[in-house]
């Protein structure tokens, strides 16, 4: 954007080179500078609201007040390049590369397999930097807290924690017990500790001298103007009074982390921005007879250090608040937005969901507030939130008072969140009590709530009622009577959740009252008191994590690579932030942006489209409409490119804008008015889909055996529903196109996708172009998981038109939150089940209807309900079956493919099938899972025959390596022990196929050059995506030619190399090019035998030479047919998949009653993967999908409105598993002496297997519920849907505490979202 040229100038370093501009503006972040004024592409743009770590850089500056340098991570994305003046970064690319120096962060994570589709890895590196230059030798502790603000979709944490765990000087304590191990058991290594370069801190980049010497110079008020935004950086306290007196509606910002969002998410532009980041007396601390004041502008992180030193020197008695709030420190955000925000900030915001001014204001916080009139101290109670006249115009506050707690006082806070770390908290509160002395007689209480209003709540009546009163049950009895009442949240709140919130609010005084009773020296008469209620008050045990990985070793030459745990080949190169995505390209000469106006509405008559606003914009170069397409306005199973006279959805594509920057893109695309006419009917619901008869064509049916007569013959029956919510991919690229016109029609695409060949063939179709003209090109892609295959192709369709009209490069590259909303995610289904079983848990006949809920167009959700039918047997035999599926066809944004496929979904329904046999019957759930299981030869309800002796085996094998049997009785124990805390486990087989039921898709074609240096180029159709795909092609090349892998490349994906390529999924990709490329290499090896033959002593080169002389081709193409799969639909039957995969998996967890929170104390995982190419790369890709699966099943929640908006948009909203969710205890096993002679090398693909494994976690919870509620007289059978969230699991532990929550009749009111399976 164009600047000022009054404006200051800027002076900060990058990877030690000195930047000065004088061009700087407000609205432009560090992220997007280095991006693109730097070419420093290294750091990632993963979601642009600080949540997810992809652009995590180091800052480096000197204390204003202790002179020291410091060194934090920081979110690039939130950080405007106005605050950096006098700062140095260090980006990935300065620390090391490939070509010069590797650090060893980078390397370590490569070789530990911690990179696979490398987006989040940049982010990971720079975290752990961050912690290394404060501490050379962390703990693993230490580790994960500064990953705490990282996510991972693809590895599931665990290689990342063992590649960076080598720091720890402890780390050989993360090994498994040997005494776990069985007999004749060896646990080979994935990588070798022993090859890791050394940490030598002394090779670190300076802090630049000349920032040091720029202390001493005078300093004034810099201003930086930009187009919309101007920035004063004040240099001292009077300067910054005088400016928050001029502009007294100016956000003051220190880190940026709630202005940035409001800017970048909510588009709320502030015409000043003030930045005190200079200011000397806000960074002071100090002690006082009352206590500790903090200024306004110590970072948290800071915070909690001095919180820690504090702690360390005065009495217990004094630091009970200090305790409380470094608590709440421990979970609040990730490391990088901890080392960025300010305790000013978070306190002036009043936001509901502080974690902090609960606790500060039960506490008594007093806040020093100063302006150009003077200097003040209020107190931080229930006037400063709710009153907006508490501060004054003009006002900052300078510091804050957190006093010392007394004898008789006791402080605690509390909070639960949808994931345990870097979550807003649901609820969260702050609570002291104090006794007149030497009696339990409350002196005075305060209780407060967060995430309930709009800011934090005072419960002034509860308070007040309480004091004079014995701290007793009756006192406990009346505060909960009291905050219900007081603390009123309508049924139609925000965020929903509302009689969940109302038991969290009792729930924690419950455990104020709890920890206080047992902490008090009197002796009182409570039942609180009684050993099993002792574990209200105790939090989940933090251990140590561990892990093993059991892989079977090769016996071969050690030459031959196949089957060794070789790094994925651009491990390194993604470490290092060298590794080019789509938007890592530099940008073309005359380059256009694209930004999309998409439907408000669900379903609604388009009447009319201003643009003319949009058009006048700064930097705008066209608009894209629906008559701009050349050729046909629509793209096969997505509806019209454009939606300009009906839209069907929200988040479909009306038109769009192109302009010279993305940002003006995005301003403009703001600008553009759309007028709706809404529609009937309005289908959201599989319900309303029913009601309405809205289907996709056609269903699927299968019938096996005699249900009816089964039935007649089954000693019970029971018939229930499952509900399972979709999933949001969250890959960490988001969709990204470059289109590139080349003049007489013809055209480069550049995308990240899983299908280059439909991308290419369906901009052909909308432009109107020969598909010969079109060239696809995907070099890589930041994670796709299904999300990729079908909906990048809009995307590219819609740049081409634009590519088309402009004839000027286009670039499109998605926000997280269009991402979100414009793809969808996984079907959300619905099944409705009757069972007959006999009373030893057999299972006789089962009848089953599954709705999928597949949104407003086709995509792929025929071939999902298809796929999610055939596999609904999962591991089990069903002697007589029925099942018919259908795809709603509704008005919500449409669900596409998703790793699993269908099967995640479907195959738990069997699995509630057999617990709700189990809980029938009274007989363990693992006992009837194997009554029920398929054994020896067997044939599954569509006929197709199989040996199931490796599904036997992978049972057996987890059981014995859990120590199952065991561990039950020892969780058995625990729980008559404990009443307020469970623990359950589970175990679950599983029986999975591979690919796609229609043969033309399992086709795979391959092309190989050898040049006549000996180096050899490989081309497949296949796309990397972080599955390793390239690297276990380059070890079959490597097997096949018998030469060194580093003689092998691949450099991409693209249709002029290899057409017609299949979509990469299905988990067949490895299978079906690898047969390709095989035959490829062979080929090319035929050919030089003769040259072999006459040169016997010969090397590589010399054959390649000798051929090329003799005009022999060195370049082949193979190309495989694929398996032969089919289904008959009338008779019920076919052959649906090459082979089966095999495994099961055994988790434990531990939750607690009171709230709903869990913890995953250990999962064992046996797979069934033949004769892996790659056991590094296969053992990622169980552990991956397995926590992708926890998130389904247990995190990952969407919500929709009732008029079908998605409330879910971006990282702090949807939450997916993080580091803190890896169960403490992994260990994964593949089965040796597996053969699978059908495809290549006897292996198995493993892409999607494991993402059905964590159901077992949802399963445990399950069990542990089931112990809660036996324990209570509560019903054995009851409802639950997936995913299973602390809201969940909190309302079915039915206690004293539910049972006085007030529960909202359906039909009063409006909820704030519906259930979309339902």
């Amino acid at each position: 954007m164009s600047c000022d040229p009054d404006s200051d100038e800027l002076i900060f370093y990058v990877n030690g080179k000195k930047i000065v501009t004088k061009r700087a503006d407000p609205e432009v972040s560090l992220l997007s500078y280095l991006r693109r004024e730097l070419q420093l592409t290294g750091t990632k743009y993963g979601c642009g609201a600080g949540g997810c770590g992809a652009c995590t850089v180091m800052v480096s500056t000197i204390h204003p007040v202790s002179k020291k340098i410091l060194h934090y991570p920081a979110t690039a994305c939130l950080l405007p390049i106005c605050s950096l003046h006098g700062m140095a970064i260090t980006t990935v690319e300065g620390i090391g590369n490939s070509a010069t120096r590797l650090h060893p962060i980078q390397e370590r994570l490569a070789k530990a397999h911690g990179s696979q589709c490398g987006f989040c890895s940049p982010g990971m590196v720079m975290s752990m930097y961050s912690l290394l230059r404060n501490n050379p030798e962390p703990t693993i502790e230490d580790i994960m807290e500064y990953l705490s603000g990282n996510l991972c979709r693809c590895t599931g944490y665990r290689p990342i924690l063992d590649g960076f765990r080598t720091f720890d000087k402890k780390c050989c304590s993360a090994e498994r017990d040997e005494e776990n191990m069985l007999p004749g058991m060896t646990t080979l290594k994935l990588f070798n500790r022993s090859d890791l370069l050394p940490l030598d801190p002394t090779q670190e980049i300076i802090f630049p001298p000349e920032l040091m010497l720029m202390l001493n110079k005078p300093m004034k008020t810099s201003t930086y103007r930009g187009e919309r935004v101007t920035w004063y950086s004040a240099s001292t306290l009077p300067e910054l009074l005088e400016l928050t007196s001029k502009y007294p509606k100016a956000p003051l910002v220190v880190g940026n982390t709630n202005i940035g969002i409001q800017m970048k998410i909510q588009g709320i532009i502030p015409p000043v921005i003030i930045s005190p980041l200079r200011i000397l007396e806000l960074y002071s601390n100090s002690t006082n007879d009352k206590g500790l004041v903090i200024g306004g502008a110590v970072t948290l992180s800071q915070l909690k250090q001095i919180l820690q030193e504090n702690i360390s020197k005065s009495p217990p008695e004094k630091n009970k608040i200090f305790k409380a709030l470094l608590q709440q420190l421990g979970t609040l955000a990730g490391e990088q937005i901890r080392s960025m925000a300010s305790i000013g900030g978070h306190v002036i915001s009043r936001a509901a969901i502080s974690d902090l001014n609960p606790v500060l204001a039960a506490g008594g916080a007093m806040l020093n507030l100063v302006s150009k009139g003077g200097s003040r101290t209020i107190p931080m109670n229930e006037a400063f939130f709710t009153d907006p006249s508490a501060l004054k115009p003009g006002e900052i506050l300078l510091s804050v008072l957190i006093p010392y707690s007394g004898q008789n006082q006791f402080v605690s806070a509390f909070r639960q969140a949808q994931r345990e770390e870097n979550a807003s908290a649901i609820v969260n509160a702050g609570m002291q009590v104090q006794f007149n002395d030497g009696t339990d007689v409350i002196k005075d209480i305060a209780i407060f709530y967060g995430g309930i209003g709009s800011t934090t709540m005072y419960a002034k009546n509860t308070s007040k009622a309480l004091i004079g009163r014995n701290w007793n049950d009756a006192m406990l009895s009346e505060a909960n009577s009291q905050i219900l009442k007081e603390i009123t949240i309508p049924p139609s709140a925000s965020e929903g959740k509302v009689e969940y919130k109302r038991s969290l609010t009792c729930g924690f005084f419950f455990k104020f009252y709890a920890e206080v009773t047992q902490s008090m020296n009197k002796p009182l008469t409570s039942s609180i008191n009684a050993p099993e209620y002792l574990s209200v008050t105790k939090d989940f045990e933090k251990k140590v994590p561990k892990t093993s990985q059991t892989f079977q070793d090769v016996k071969q030459p050690m030459q031959d690579p196949v089957g060794r745990p070789i790094v994925h080949q651009s491990a390194i190169k993604q470490a290092t932030g060298e590794a080019i995505y789509v938007d890592d390209m530099p940008p073309m000469d005359r380059e256009l942006s694209i930004a999309f106006i998409t439907s408000e509405r669900a379903h609604a008559k388009v009447l009319s489209i201003d643009d003319s606003d949009a058009l006048k914009s700064p930097g705008v170069a066209d608009m894209i409409r629906a008559k701009d397409v050349r050729g046909v306005n629509e793209v096969a199973g997505q509806g019209p490119l454009f939606s300009e006279q009906e839209v069907i959805g929200v988040g479909q594509i009306i038109c769009a804008v192109v302009a010279d920057t993305p940002e003006h893109a995005k301003i403009a695309a703001a600008k553009v008015k759309i007028s709706y006419e809404d529609m009937k009917p309005l289908v959201i619901t599989v319900e309303d889909a029913i009601k309405y008869n809205s289907f996709f064509e056609p269903s699927r049916q299968i019938i096996h055996g005699n249900v009816v007569e089964a039935f007649k013959k089954a000693d019970q029956i029971f018939e229930g529903e499952m509900h399972i919510g979709g999933q949001e991919h969250f890959y960490m690229e988001t969709n990204s196109v470059c289109v590139v016109p080349k003049g007489e029609d013809e055209y480069d695409i550049y995308l990240s996708t899983q299908d280059p060949t439909s991308a290419q063939l369906s901009a052909a179709v909308v432009i109107g172009v020969p598909s010969n003209k079109i060239t696809s090109n995907s070099k890589r892609t930041g994670g796709a998981f299904g999300g990729k295959v079908t909906k990048s192709t809009i995307f590219a369709a819609a740049a081409a038109v634009a590519a088309q009209k402009t004839k000027r490069p286009i670039r499109c590259v998605l926000e997280r939150n269009e991402d979100m909303l414009m793809t969808a995610g996984r079907h959300p289904i619905k099944g409705i089940y009757k069972v007959g079983f006999m009373n030893d848990g057999k299972i006789v006949a089962a009848d089953i209807g599954m709705y999928a809920n597949a949104g407003c167009t086709p995509d792929e959700s025929i071939l999902l309900i298809t796929i999610a039918l055939l596999k609904m047997d999962n591991a089990y035999y069903f002697p007589n079956f029925k099942c018919v599926a259908k795809a709603c066809k509704t008005n919500l944004p449409s669900n596409t493919a998703f790793r699993g496929f269908g099967f995640p979904q479907s195959g738990m329904v069997t699995e509630v099938i057999m617990d709700a046999v189990a809980a029938k019957i009274g007989m363990p759930p693992a006992r009837v899972r194997e009554t029920n299981m398929y054994k020896g030869n067997a044939q599954t309800f569509y006929k197709q025959e199989f040996d199931s002796t490796n599904l036997m085996c992978c049972w057996n094998e987890c059981l014995e390596k859990s120590s199952y049997l065991k561990r039950i009785n020892e969780i058995q124990k625990f729980n008559r022990e404990n009443y307020w805390k469970k623990k359950g486990m589970c175990a679950i087989p599983l029986k999975f196929t591979v690919g796609f039921i229609e043969k033309a898709y399992h086709q795979a074609s391959a092309l190989c050059h050898i040049y006549r240096d000996g180096k050899v180029l490989v081309s497949h159709g296949g796309v990397e995506m972080g599955q390793g795909l390239h690297t276990k092609m380059m070890q079959i090349a490597s097997r096949e030619l018998k030469i060194p892998i580093s003689y092998i490349y691949i450099s991409g994906t693209n249709t002029a190399a290899v057409a017609n390529s299949i979509p990469s999924g299905g988990s067949i990709g490895a299978d079906v090019y690898g047969l390709a490329v095989k035959m490829a290499c062979q080929t090319l090896m035929e050919r030089l035998q003769p040259y072999i033959k006459q040169q016997p002593n010969g090397t590589w080169e010399n054959w390649v030479l000798a051929a090329f002389f003799n005009r022999t081709s060195l370049t082949a193409t193979g190309h495989y047919r694929g398996y032969e799969t089919d289904i008959d639909w009338q008779k019920s039957q076919g052959n649906i998949a090459p082979y089966y995969i095999y495994g099961a998996a055994c988790s434990e967890v531990e939750l607690d009653c009171l709230t709903g929170g869990h913890k995953n104390l250990r999962t064992d995982l046996v797979v069934d993967f033949g004769e892996s190419l790659n056991p590094g790369i296969d053992i990622g890709q169980i552990e991956g999908g397995f926590m992708q699966g926890v998130g389904l099943y247990t995190m990952e929640e969407l919500f929709y409105s009732p008029q079908g908006d998605m409330y879910t948009l971006g990282p702090d909203k949807y939450k997916i598993p993080a580091v803190c969710d890896v169960p403490t205890e992994f260990n994964v096993s593949l089965l040796a002496g597996s053969k699978n002679p059908y495809t290549i090398y006897s292996s198995k693909g493993p892409g999607e297997t494991a993402v059905f494994m964590g159901c077992s976690v949802y399963f445990a919870l399950k069990n542990a519920l089931d112990a809660a509620r036996e324990q209570r007289g509560l019903p054995k059978i009851f409802s639950l849907s997936s995913p299973l969230t602390p809201e969940k699991i909190r309302m079915a532990c039915e206690d004293h505490i539910t049972k006085m929550i007030p529960a909202d009749k359906p039909g009063t009111f409006t909820p704030w979202s519906i259930d979309v399976t339902k």
